[in-house]
């Protein structure tokens, strides 16, 4: 029968476990591989999400250092977030991970306040330091254009960060004199490279953009803190339809130098009570949740000649009738508009007309039939109706 010496095999058992913690120590210490870490000589690849995650952090390290006031704007995102039985599970999961900013898109996109920011020539070396390519578009800034002055200069608006194939878009927002923040359009020169992003896939660029001011909250996403609308599911409506036609300048200054401009004081002063009477519909309206436009001889103002007709001595508002409420009439009352006339009813021409100061607001409602939209006309006197 084979006897053990205890004493021997407990000091095989102790120097084989050495060997092994010391073998075990010498390649936690090795360097990480560009293509992820080894494991007894073997790579493990980082999971796509992993990956955008780690670009995601970077890039949120770059922006903190550079005082960068952005604010998550990508619609798959913040669609995530307004669910919020997932942000309340994903605030209880003690280990970080990517749920909310990594969307299995390969873009993710940020905006960017100007009026918060000075922009700083370093950044592109600090985002070369990082790893990241970095695409800057610029364009004119239409609020130095005017009739008077069609150059304007050129300031950022989209900055593209590229790094291991995924793309982290910032929309820079500009405020604009209408108290509301403007995007430019995404428009690449003749010599930048069209294949640096999926651009036809951006949530934003492909119009120019406007949006009420939202404010902002910061919380916690994936263990990083981040900026982002208080109310959700507001700015995504309002996302919907946030696209922005600039006024036609030169096509403005060319009707002036046929029909000259009528700057006398009566003008002058209708123009400004007009203005002061549009911003106060486009208030109620929406507050009200309320979808309106320009109509008529507005509308016609704004195309033709960038402002208000001083001859036309009212504003003309257009709804859809299936927007229509029942306390529309109320709350422009209730903002000292008085109800002055009132033509057809809901199932058939609708109109609605407020007295301002010295003007008049006129509210046309429009009807959909088959291909055809209308809206209606009553005739004072006689009570004819038009379409």
């Amino acid at each position: 029968m084979l006897r053990f010496n205890k004493t021997a095999v407990l000091a095989l058992l102790i120097a084989t476990s050495s060997v092994f913690l010391l073998f075990q120590l010498y390649h936690s210490r090795q360097p990480v591989s560009q293509n992820g870490p080894h494991i007894f000589g073997r790579t493990v690849h980082l999971s796509g999400k992993d990956a955008q995650w780690q670009v995601v952090k970077k890039f949120m390290g770059l922006v903190h250092k550079y005082n960068m006031p952005v604010f998550l704007v990508d619609t798959a995102a913040l669609g995530l977030l307004s669910q919020d039985s997932m942000l309340l599970r994903d605030s209880l999961v003690k280990e970080p991970h990517c749920t909310f900013l990594c969307t299995n898109r390969d873009v993710l996109t940020f905006a960017l306040l100007n009026n918060l920011w000075k922009y700083n020539a370093g950044l592109v070396a600090a985002a070369e330091e990082k790893g990241f390519e970095l695409l800057e578009v610029r364009g004119k800034d239409p609020r130095l254009v005017s009739m008077d002055d069609l150059s304007g200069n050129e300031i950022p608006l989209h900055f593209l960060f590229r790094l291991q194939g995924y793309v982290v878009h910032v929309v820079v927002l500009y405020e604009r004199s209408g108290n509301y923040l403007w995007h430019g359009v995404l428009r690449l020169k003749p010599n930048m490279d069209r294949k640096f992003a999926p651009f036809r896939r951006l949530d934003y660029g492909r119009n120019a953009g406007a949006y009420d001011r939202p404010e902002l909250v910061l919380t916690t996403l994936d263990g990083l803190d981040v900026r982002i609308p208080r109310n959700i599911s507001g700015f995504l409506t309002e996302y919907s339809q946030a696209r922005f036609l600039e006024c036609r300048y030169r096509d403005a200054r060319s009707f002036f130098q046929l029909y000259p401009d009528d700057t006398s004081p009566e003008a002058m002063n209708f123009r400004m009570k007009a203005k002061a009477l549009l911003h106060l519909a486009a208030r109620i309206l929406t507050e009200l949740r309320v979808p309106f436009w320009l109509s008529s001889g507005t509308c016609l103002g704004w195309f033709r000649q960038c402002g208000i007709i001083p001859y036309s001595k009212d504003v003309d508002l257009g709804i859809w009738i299936k927007d229509y409420r029942h306390d529309i009439t109320q709350a422009f009352q209730k903002a000292g508009l008085p109800l002055k006339h009132k033509f057809g009813k809901v199932e058939d021409s609708l109109e609605l007309s407020f007295q301002g100061l010295d003007v008049k607001l006129d509210i046309f409602f429009f009807y959909e039939e088959t291909d055809v939209v209308w809206n209606g006309g009553t005739q004072a006197k006689s009570g004819k109706k038009f379409k």
